[in-house]
């Protein structure tokens, strides 16, 4: 019989970095085995909101954009963080879908709420597919910001993961998904 799992009891916690652009907290815990840790350190991120966006004649919304931590242009699904004062998902969703793209639409569910790194970090992403989407606005970037929109073929997005070209993995998880889900017919 396998050993009955338990979760860590936490000693104490204090947060050792405490910068609007990171956190980072430092855990003194117990493992059920009596084991004593005391530097565990836990990113605490925000939640983040992904989309996998299709218009009414069936492209993909995609993003193109540099990301300083791995020095690389990536090509992924519109999103970003769940604001401290937004309390629904839903709609830092489609504030981020309109901020990036440009593009809204009312018809928007949840498909998944997933960890990604539950090693390290605190944070949830929330993944949507929104239909009929329209362009109703430029783009409204933050100053570190510089997004190139792509509109690709709902028939191509597949063969961008299956190929490398969509390289991030919520962006990859989320695209596989949304095809599943929309060849289902659902």
């Amino acid at each position: 019989m396998p050993a009955k799992i338990e979760p860590w009891k936490i000693l104490q916690s204090e947060l050792v970095v405490d910068h609007r652009w990171y956190k980072l907290r430092r855990d003194h815990v117990q493992l059920p085995t009596g084991q004593v840790l005391d530097d565990y350190f836990v990113s605490v991120r925000p939640n983040v909101v992904l989309v996998f966006c299709l218009t009414a004649d069936e492209q993909v919304l995609l993003v193109r954009q540099y990301k300083h931590a791995a020095g690389d242009i990536f090509i992924e699904l519109p999103g970003g963080v769940v604001d401290e004062d937004e309390t629904a998902p839903l709609e830092a969703a489609r504030r981020e879908l309109l901020e990036e793209t440009g593009y809204a639409t009312d018809d928007v569910e949840l498909l998944a709420e997933i960890t990604d790194n539950p090693t390290k970090d605190t944070n949830r992403i929330y993944f949507f597919l929104a239909r009929n989407a329209r362009r109703v606005a430029e783009q409204k970037l933050d100053e570190t910001e510089n997004i190139e929109v792509l509109t690709v073929p709902l028939a191509e997005v597949e063969a961008m993961v299956l190929s490398g070209r969509i390289r991030v993995a919520g962006s990859v998880a989320l695209c596989l998904l949304a095809l599943r889900k929309l060849q289902a017919g659902a």
